[in-house]
C-alpha cells in the first residue's frame, strides 16, 4: 500500500467572523482531508475570527493594512508571514482587500476565493440585493482561482439556491451562505487533492460525477 501523500499546509485569510473558514477548519479536522488549515491571518486585529482559529489551536497572524503606506507595502508583510509559516495554499474568506497583480501572481493557481453570487453574474458588493433588485430565480455562490481582476478567475465550483417571492437581502443570503459552506471545502480538497486542471476559462476536474438533476425554481406543490 503506497503512503498516504502529506497534506497540503493552506492559509486562511479573513477581514472579519470568518465564518467560511470555520466550515474550512471543520472540514480539514478529518484525517483524510488532503490540506490542513496551517494559518489564519487577517489584515484586521479585531477580527473575531482570529478567536476562532486560536481556540481550534491554528496560528495567527494580524497584519493591521492601515499600518502600511501601500497596498504592495502591506502585502510583502503579508507574503513574508506566508512563506514563513510554510503556505503551500491560499483561501480567501471575506478578505475585504483588493489584492495587487504583484501578490496575485505568487500564488496563481495556488489562490482561491469564494464569492456569494453565480459568477459571472454580480461581482463585487451587495449580490443579494442586486440578485432581487433584477428579479431573477436562481442565485448562489461560486468558489473560482483569483486572478488580478476582481471576481475574475476560472470557476471551480458553484451552488444554486431558489430566490423566494418574500425573500429579503438576509434571507436570500442566509441561504447563499449554507451553500458556501459546503462548496468552498470541496474546492479546497479538490485543488489539495491535484483534481484541478485549468483549461482558459474552464476548470477541469478529474474523476467529474456525471450528469445530475437541475435545480428549478420556483418549486411548486
Amino acid at each position: 500500500m503506497s503512503a498516504a501523500l502529506p497534506r497540503r499546509r493552506v492559509a486562511v485569510l479573513i477581514s472579519g467572523r470568518g465564518s467560511n473558514m470555520t466550515s474550512l477548519l471543520a472540514a480539514t479536522k478529518d484525517p483524510a482531508f488532503p490540506a490542513e488549515i496551517a494559518l489564519v491571518l487577517s489584515n484586521r486585529p479585531d477580527a473575531p475570527g482570529l478567536a476562532t482559529a486560536r481556540e481550534n489551536g491554528v496560528a495567527t497572524v494580524a497584519i493591521d493594512h492601515k499600518q502600511h503606506a501601500s497596498r504592495e507595502d502591506f502585502e510583502r508583510v503579508m507574503q513574508e508571514a506566508l512563506v514563513a509559516h510554510n503556505i503551500e495554499l491560499v483561501c480567501l474568506a471575506g478578505f475585504m482587500r483588493i489584492l495587487t497583480p504583484w501578490f496575485v501572481e505568487r500564488w496563481t493557481g495556488r489562490m482561491i476565493n469564494i464569492h456569494p453570487a453565480l459568477l459571472p453574474l454580480y461581482k463585487g458588493l451587495h449580490t443579494h440585493e442586486r440578485a432581487l433588485a433584477d428579479g431573477v430565480k436562481l442565485h448562489g455562490a461560486s468558489v473560482h482561482f483569483v486572478v488580478p481582476g476582481m471576481d475574475e478567475g476560472p470557476i471551480i465550483a458553484q451552488a444554486a439556491v431558489p430566490v423566494l417571492d418574500g425573500d429579503t437581502p438576509g434571507t436570500l443570503g442566509a441561504r447563499v451562505l449554507a451553500q458556501e459552506h459546503v462548496i468552498y471545502p470541496l474546492a479546497l480538497r479538490l485543488l489539495a487533492s491535484g483534481r484541478l486542471t485549468v483549461d482558459g476559462a474552464r476548470v477541469r476536474t478529474a474523476g467529474e460525477a456525471g450528469e445530475t438533476s437541475a435545480l428549478v425554481a420556483p418549486q411548486l406543490a
